[in-house]
């Protein structure tokens, strides 16, 4: 971590990395030139060269392109050549996805305001925005166990004065069936008992908040809200496991969710729910946070060690997994924002209480994204079960009034469904049965008027971007279909060629070392297993 710390201090005084700076950092730390080379050229956050006055990043995936971004970008480009040091990037999702067309200046995100207003942006452009500061929303989180600030950390204090609470912790999870809400859905209880089970020491407890798929901005929300059930669930996960260390790996654009972690982070130090007796427990366990340098793949949780041991952020061969062999070798439990927030409710209020709160039987809330053409995109706490129908209509119901074509019910890596399928549940099981997944609980909504084919391309050219390029099939493949799709679009190739993209996609999906290179054709092959005249249309114009 201190070989990127201290890369990313530098950047933060210069605005940029040149080779003298590099050197310096290289005597100073005793490593080859070559091992900083190699990382600066890995992660997307580095410059090498001085940046201009003013950099404009517009968002160019899935929710910001279907609200123009695309047509915002050219617009402002035309309207502000006239102005020097102003640089307009097209970028990988902000995170921002409820604010369409997304952009940020010099770093800092605009949201709630959009790209749709000029004369805005110009006068931002003119005097770039201070870092955001956020404050909490106010808003009533089900989830939430604790009518005040002054309740907080009671269900660790409880626990600790009770004995037992790494069995208690262990029981009321694995009897609630909490998943793992990042993606992989994973039995939150059996993972703390595989590594609470592990004899190595030291351990390490890991909150993934590196959420950089287009669509998914909900841990974004918790972050802001609810600091504290992720810091007491990292705390009790810790206690449960050993670990006297947990580490927050939170994406970079996060800047004021960071502010208002480390705030949480700091009140809990001072009522001694972190420290050397962390809650009278007679255990230290502290948190720190950890910067990400850039990019989707570190959402992966081995690519994520790999950034934490200051390597490039490429994705480890599994066999073995973090629980038996993570950081820095060692057992490491790791769980994404969401999961350790809903960790801490369950515990609190039992598996019973838990079992309560979903729809039929299905148990549980979950958190869930929604963007795309609804008219209020934003997060929802939501019992699972739901439908996507009812969750669109939570949203606000369609925009302008116009139907639903598709949706993506978990967020760029699953499956696109039609309209008649808005009646599914969302939850892991009937989504996998509809052929899709619950995946981040993004859910992605489509109006009639949409383009499939150019959104599902822009998903699969996101996927090629954002891939590390350490495996072949992954590297290649992406590009393949990037360059396939890109030219029947054009007209340069025929629609027929689509027809090699399942056994492209079958290829990815059983070589590919992590779960990018195993969903990249997603999101185009699903399309056309729904709406395959998208493919002839496109190919025809």
């Amino acid at each position: 971590m201190e070989l990127l710390r201290e890369l990313m201090r530098r950047q933060d005084q210069t605005g940029f990395l040149d080779d003298a700076t590099l050197r310096d950092i290289s005597e100073e730390h005793r490593v080859p030139l070559y091992r900083l080379q190699g990382l600066v050229s890995f992660y997307p956050h580095f410059r090498r060269t001085p940046p201009p006055r003013v950099t404009l990043q517009v968002c160019r995936d899935i929710a910001c392109r279907m609200q123009g971004s695309p047509a915002c970008v050219q617009r402002l480009e035309q309207s502000l050549s006239d102005q020097d040091g102003i640089e307009i990037e097209e970028v990988s999702c902000l995170g921002r996805c409820d604010a369409a067309p997304a952009a940020a200046i010099n770093e800092v995100p605009l949201a709630p305001t959009t790209l749709a207003d000029d004369e805005t942006v110009r006068q931002l452009l003119a005097t770039p925005p201070a870092p955001l500061v956020r404050t909490p929303s106010g808003r009533d989180w089900q989830c939430n166990p604790y009518a005040s600030p002054t309740e907080r950390y009671s269900t660790v204090r409880e626990l600790v004065a009770g004995g037992q609470l790494a069995e208690v912790c262990i029981e009321r999870l694995q009897a609630s069936g909490l998943r793992g809400m990042g993606g992989a859905g994973f039995p939150t209880g059996k993972k703390w008992e595989i590594v609470a089970g592990e004899p190595a020491t030291p351990k390490y407890v890991i909150c993934n908040a590196d959420e950089c798929e287009p669509g998914t901005f909900k841990d974004r929300e918790i972050l802001a809200d609810l600091s504290h059930l992720v810091i007491e669930g990292m705390l009790l996960a810790g206690l449960t496991i050993g670990a006297e260390r947990g580490i927050v790996y939170i994406r970079h654009e996060y800047g004021g969710e960071r502010q208002a972690l480390e705030a949480a982070l700091e009140r809990a130090r001072a009522e001694g729910i972190l420290g050397d007796n962390a809650a009278d427990s007679g255990q230290p366990f502290d948190i720190e946070v950890f910067v990400s340098p850039g990019g989707y793949i570190l959402g992966e949780e081995t690519a994520l060690l790999e950034a934490l041991e200051d390597k490039r952020g490429e994705p480890r061969n599994k066999p073995p997994y973090p629980g038996q062999h993570g950081l820095w070798g060692q057992p490491t439990l790791i769980n994404n924002v969401e999961t350790l927030a809903l960790a801490t409710t369950i515990i609190h209020n039992g598996p019973d209480w838990w079992a309560d709160q979903g729809e039929g039987d299905t148990h549980g809330l979950k958190f869930i994204s929604v963007s795309g053409d609804v008219t209020n995109p934003g997060v929802y706490e939501i019992p699972l079960g739901m439908t996507v129908q009812e969750v669109i209509d939570l949203a606000g119901g369609m925009r302008d009034g116009i139907p639903l074509k598709a949706f993506l019910p978990g967020g760029a890596s699953t499956a696109f469904l039609p309209a008649s399928a808005a009646d599914t549940p969302l939850t892991f099981d009937a989504l996998r049965a509809s052929g899709s997944a619950l995946g981040t609980g993004a859910v992605i909504v489509l109006n009639q008027d949409r383009d499939l084919f150019d959104l599902a391309t822009s998903l699969v050219r996101f996927f090629r971007n954002e891939s590390c390029g350490k495996c072949v099939p992954c590297r290649l493949g992406s590009q393949t279909a990037v360059e396939l799709l890109e030219g029947v679009a054009d007209g340069e190739q025929p629609a027929s060629r689509l027809d090699v993209l399942p056994d492209l996609g079958e290829t990815l999906q059983q070589t590919s070392i992590c779960g990018l290179g195993q969903v990249a054709l997603t999101p185009i092959l699903s399309m056309l297993r729904h709406f395959p005249d998208e493919g002839v249309l496109r190919g025809e114009r």
